[in-house]
């Protein structure tokens, strides 16, 4: 155990002083990459969904309390200045590699696509898409950008071989909704979303216990319609909607739009 009986107590409370500084600044940068992160690039639901927030707060909890921990270590008045501006450049040199790696881990992890697939859609994140598959990708697949997720479906096959070889990708656990080539405008999909989408009387009776739950799940999402859209609850559709880590994920839909309306944590394939 580290033996701290020696320190003057002068050398503490100055250096306390010294590290709630810190304390305070490095927490007033954490917040506002916190709001940036939790408001634009995983907004509710991504936040959960794909993990962001809590891989936010592991990374925010670990470089505030390291770095004005290490302060409250090293700092001494006694040292001489060019002692201390040694110590103060390592420890802030520390926070900033630290949060630089943080932010480039959310940045990979982030939502860029919400990709609709046979019977369900898929969040789809920098990370998720092939290396190989990258040069096909348009130009806004770019991790540090500040738009909103992309609504997208995928394309029919061409050819047999192309069909082929899709399913081939899909058993090595590559979907054609990670590969930006098979990607298309999703109102190209609207017919098939329409044969594939439920109603939400379906999820009531699938989780009859957690009626209320749908209705007011289904009643927020149907809030604030757009010009030809429902405004009751009772009408909208449903689909799954699953990520690289979570399958129990739903969209609401508007039924005549196909607009994705809100989102709700329930199991989806019922």
């Amino acid at each position: 155990m580290l033996d701290l009986s020696g320190v003057p107590a002068t050398r503490w409370r100055v250096a306390a002083r010294v590290a709630a500084l810190h304390l305070g600044v490095s927490a007033l940068i954490a917040t506002a990459i916190a709001v940036i992160v939790a408001k634009v690039w995983f907004p509710y639901p991504f936040g959960e969904l794909a993990g962001g927030l809590r891989l936010l707060w592991m990374i925010v909890t670990v470089d505030v309390v390291c770095g004005p921990a290490l302060m409250l270590l090293l700092y001494s008045p006694s040292k001489t200045r060019r002692a201390l501006a040694v110590d103060i450049t390592l420890i802030v040199g520390l926070q900033a590699a630290a949060l630089g790696y943080g932010a480039h881990t959310l940045a990979q992890a982030r939502p860029l696509a919400l990709v609709f697939e046979v019977d369900r859609f898929r969040v789809v994140s920098y990370a998720d898409i092939p290396a190989a598959s990258l040069p096909a990708a348009p130009a806004w697949v770019n991790p540090w950008s500040l738009g909103s997720p992309r609504v997208l479906a995928i394309r029919r096959a061409a050819s047999l071989d192309e069909k082929i070889s899709s399913i081939s990708a899909s058993l090595a656990g590559v979907e054609p909704s990670v590969q930006p080539d098979w990607w298309q405008n999703y109102a190209l999909a609207h017919p098939d979303v329409q044969a594939r989408a439920r109603p939400v009387e379906d999820l009531r009776k699938a989780y009859p216990q957690k009626s209320s739950l749908i209705n007011q799940a289904a009643g927020e999402s149907a809030q604030h319609p757009e010009r030809g859209e429902v405004e009751d609850f009772n009408l909208l559709l449903w689909l799954p909607l699953v990520g690289r880590r979570s399958l129990d994920w739903i969209v609401f839909l508007d039924p005549q739009t196909y607009r994705i309306r809100g989102y709700m944590q329930l199991d989806g394939f019922v």
